[in-house]
């Protein structure tokens, strides 16, 4: 696991999400073309990451049976929330930041590739950092 902050890692990930979006020439295709793009910059940059994470839910100390499917964890520390949708919606960072409650992480990175310019989609959710 690398000793970068979650700050560090999700300037690398946003710098990754930047050169895949750019490379495959902006919006229009599927999410999980962007996801896979997106992993192969991480994995080129050095970082680990995992990707379609089940995690297991409890409800008052009752296991749910239903799991959350992360899309990507990097380093252990950071989960990454892949969108390609022309609108935002208010849901996907509500989403993001129930994940990071459950998960115990401390910060998400919600990445909407169906912007053209993906910076314009990037949104932060912070969980107690």
């Amino acid at each position: 696991m690398s000793n970068k902050t979650e700050n560090q890692l999700s300037s690398d990930v946003i710098g990754a999400a930047i050169e895949a979006h750019k490379t495959l020439g902006g919006a229009g295709l599927l999410e999980s073309i962007y996801e896979e793009a997106l992993c192969h910059e991480l994995s080129l940059r050095g970082l680990k990451f995992s990707r379609q994470v089940l995690v297991p839910v409890k409800y008052k100390n009752v296991p749910i049976k239903d799991h959350l499917c992360l899309d990507i964890i990097v380093e252990d520390k950071l989960i990454v929330e892949v969108k390609a949708t022309e609108k935002e919606h208010e849901f996907h960072s509500a989403q993001l930041l129930t994940y990071l409650r459950i998960t115990g992480k401390k910060l998400g990175l919600l990445i909407n590739f169906g912007k053209p310019c993906v910076n314009d989609g990037i949104k932060r959710i912070a969980n107690g950092l």
